[in-house]
């Protein structure tokens, strides 16, 4: 799997708990070198009572990547 997933939908584990879809708008390297993303999540997410709009996750906890047709 690439590093980039800029403009591709994804599911993935917000801090390894709350499962999450929606599309990535920044993929960036992170000191270290570990990788990150910015997901805009499709529906919000609720998080130790906290709604949750946007998530930021690891690239180890995406689990799936979609194509960019809409709805795929």
């Amino acid at each position: 799997m690439q590093w980039d997933l800029e403009g591709l939908h994804v599911q993935a584990l917000y801090i390894g708990t709350f499962k999450c879809t929606g599309r990535v708008f920044l993929s960036r390297v992170k000191y270290g070198g570990r990788v990150s993303h910015h997901v805009a999540l499709d529906s919000p997410i609720e998080v130790y009572g906290a709604v949750r709009h946007s998530v930021v996750v690891d690239h180890e906890q995406v689990t799936r990547v979609f194509s960019n047709v809409q709805g795929a």
